[in-house]
Parts: C-alpha cells; sequence; structure tokens
C-alpha cells in the first residue's frame, strides 16, 4: 500500500516525485473505493470497476470511471478483457452466505491477470475481530466474529488471501457517507 500512502493532487504535491500512474480496477465501487477511484482519476490513472445499477454505472462514467454492471447472477461478461492491463486491484463487495461473488464469480481471470498486478487489496471490516468488550485489537488479534456478517467477511478475506496475487486486507470500521 505504500504506493498508495500518499495520494496528493498535483496542486497539494507542489513539485514532489509523482506516483507512477497504473490502471486501477475495484470490484464493487461503493462508498469507501469510490474515494480512492477518484484521488487516482485526479492523478491521471486509468480506473475502472463494478456497480450493481444502471443509474450507478451512468454516474460513474460521467466521472471517467468504465463502469460495468457485476453481481453473483450476473458476472462480468469478459472478465479477462476487462482486467487485461489492471495494475492496482481492489476487492470491496460485500461477501454473501457463499462467499465473495468477486472471487466465485471471476477468481480464475484474476488468476490469469496475477501477473501483470502490482498490488491487489481488500476492503474487510473490524467486525472480523467480534466483540471484544471495548479491549484493543490489532492486526495480529484472533479473528473471533460473533455474527454472520462477520463470518462471512473471514471467508471472504481467505478466498483474496488465497489468490495468486494475494490481497492486502484492510479491516474498515464503520463507514457511512
Amino acid at each position: 500500500m505504500a504506493e498508495f500512502a500518499s495520494l496528493k493532487s498535483a496542486e497539494e504535491r507542489g513539485s514532489g516525485p509523482d506516483l507512477p500512474r497504473g490502471h486501477f480496477f475495484c470490484f464493487g465501487l461503493g462508498y469507501s473505493a469510490r474515494r480512492l477511484a477518484d484521488r487516482l482519476l485526479a492523478l491521471g490513472w486509468r480506473v475502472g470497476g463494478t456497480c450493481r445499477s444502471a443509474q450507478k454505472q451512468h454516474a460513474l462514467a460521467a466521472a471517467g470511471i468504465e463502469a460495468h454492471l457485476f453481481d453473483r447472477d450476473h458476472p462480468l461478461k469478459d472478465a479477462d478483457r476487462i482486467l487485461a492491463g489492471v495494475t492496482h486491484l481492489l476487492g470491496s463487495v460485500p461477501p454473501d452466505a457463499a462467499g465473495d461473488p468477486a472471487i466465485d464469480c471471476h477468481g480464475a481471470a484474476i488468476d490469469r491477470a496475477a501477473a501483470g498486478l502490482r498490488w491487489t487489496g481488500y476492503l474487510s471490516t473490524t467486525g472480523v475481530y467480534g466483540d471484544r468488550g471495548g479491549a484493543w485489537v490489532d492486526e495480529s488479534s484472533p479473528l473471533q466474529p460473533s455474527g454472520e456478517r462477520g463470518m462471512r467477511r473471514v471467508l471472504a478475506e481467505r478466498q483474496w488471501l488465497a489468490l495468486a496475487r494475494p490481497a492486502h486486507i484492510f479491516r474498515l470500521a464503520g463507514i457511512y457517507g
């Protein structure tokens, strides 16, 4: 994630070193992933991703994002073509009872694209730690999800870690936006 450590626009950076441009693709361009996508667009990156509605697809396209409709029941029609040339891949689709829809539908295509990927990430949740009664947790704390959603996230994390290019896992606290 060091590549993304300082995502500042040219105006914010002044005359500092430029972040090498790449091609970012995100399964699930929701609130958190969209913030990253917008920053990368401002830096001149090529950005693509998925959403579930035609209305959001049009809004993303208007912002300069190559948007594709996707959910478990409607996989990408040509994932190999869509992922060709992607350098940075992020998973942000919430898992369902069967696991992570992106991995279940397109894990093989992601593995085929692995040679060209410089970075892979997955947005999970601190819910994988369960209720610790206010005690501190960190990345080395055992995963003890207390609910179905947390258990689904643990499974999804394992799916992303099992890819040919294992993902960096980010466990986000509640995101509301």
